[in-house]
């Protein structure tokens, strides 16, 4: 783990002492017989401090604040997109370029096989080193990248290919040279596309969902999130400047964004909340692309038995609701939160 987040730091204290007692115990066995018993009593305490592990992680995970949940949306060694493809799709045909421009690498796209169906997947890509986070851009695409998407999903549509598409950007890129190329309007052409396609697309909030530049690829016919994802009109930062004019007041603007999957599935904005492994997905990689396949899986299912005009239908009837919260003012559900 490259960063430790501060509420994490108690549960990874004890992990580290269970390292080192298994490190401890695999001494003793090397002994031999004379080893046998301190053995068995290590293997116990390691035991024991599993179980308070676990429960100390419960604990932590069930009860984040929204700001903890940015934090755990940001972590580094959260999966990306790439990590998903090569978890989930058997094979997968990397497509580049807008035909327009050039690349754009903090946009990912290609044809994969995900568990026998073929499919047109795109998504947001970051990096891990400071190398990799400049030449993806830290995953903040400039108008190429939505122009590379658009192409693609029209591609799919052709071919009768379903969209899934993987959501993980701060935003797009704010650079004078993307306005300079068009960003607005990229993607504004890339929503209204996405709106039209005759496939079934389903979109997932994998980390951070920020602004147009998550949305510019997130007109589904189901949006999903998983569980310590976060999705906003702005970042809290952003707000906080502009509220409060001190960015140092971003978890006060975290509360009010209300931008966790549980605050936007309770407005209808998203539509199903992806569980992930005690403790987050950037702990288990493999845990939780299983969970993401398995809804992804259930979704696809779901939307292979609407024909082409009822799924563009859906998706335009689920989009033009956003926004109805009047069913939802002075409920005790919603104060609550």
């Amino acid at each position: 783990m490259t960063r430790e987040l501060d509420f994490e730091r108690p549960v990874l204290e004890i992990e580290r002492q269970i390292s080192d007692l298994r490190r401890s115990a695999d001494v003793a066995r090397a002994q031999g017989r004379s080893g046998e018993e301190p053995a068995a009593a290590l293997e116990q305490l390691i035991a024991e401090l599993q179980d308070k592990a676990i429960a100390l992680k419960a604990q932590i995970f069930n009860s984040l604040s929204r700001w903890q949940v940015v934090q755990v949306a940001r972590h580094p060694d959260r999966p990306f997109t790439l990590d998903y493809v090569h978890l989930l799709f058997d094979e997968f045909e990397e497509l580049h370029g807008d035909r327009k421009f050039g690349d754009d690498a903090a946009i990912v796209g290609g044809v994969g096989l995900f568990r026998g169906r073929r499919i047109m997947l795109l998504g947001h890509q970051k990096g891990r080193t400071t190398q990799e986070n400049v030449s993806r851009n830290f995953g903040m695409p400039r108008p190429e990248g939505y122009r590379k998407a658009l192409r693609l999903m029209q591609v799919a549509d052709r071919f009768k290919l379903p969209v899934v598409t993987f959501i993980d950007t701060m935003g797009a890129f704010p650079g004078i040279e993307a306005e300079e190329r068009g960003q607005s309007q990229a993607i504004a052409e890339a929503i209204e596309g996405m709106a039209a396609l005759r496939v079934p697309v389903i979109s997932i909030v994998i980390g951070e969902g920020g602004s147009g530049g998550a949305l510019a690829i997130g007109v589904g016919n189901c949006v999903m999130m998983l569980e310590n994802a976060i999705y906003s009109v702005i970042s809290p930062e952003g707000c906080a400047s502009i509220l409060f004019k001190d960015a140092a007041h971003a978890p006060k603007a975290a509360d009010a964004l209300r931008l966790t999957a549980r605050d936007l599935m309770m407005l209808g904005v998203v539509d199903e909340a992806i569980p992930e492994p005690l403790g987050g997905a950037h702990r288990d990689h493999v845990a939780s692309a299983k969970q993401l396949g398995n809804a992804l899986e259930d979704q696809l299912t779901r939307l292979a038995a609407l024909d082409a005009e009822a799924l563009v239908d859906q998706r335009y009837d689920r989009f033009r609701k956003l926004g109805e919260i009047t069913k939802l003012i002075g409920s005790k559900e919603l104060e609550a939160s």
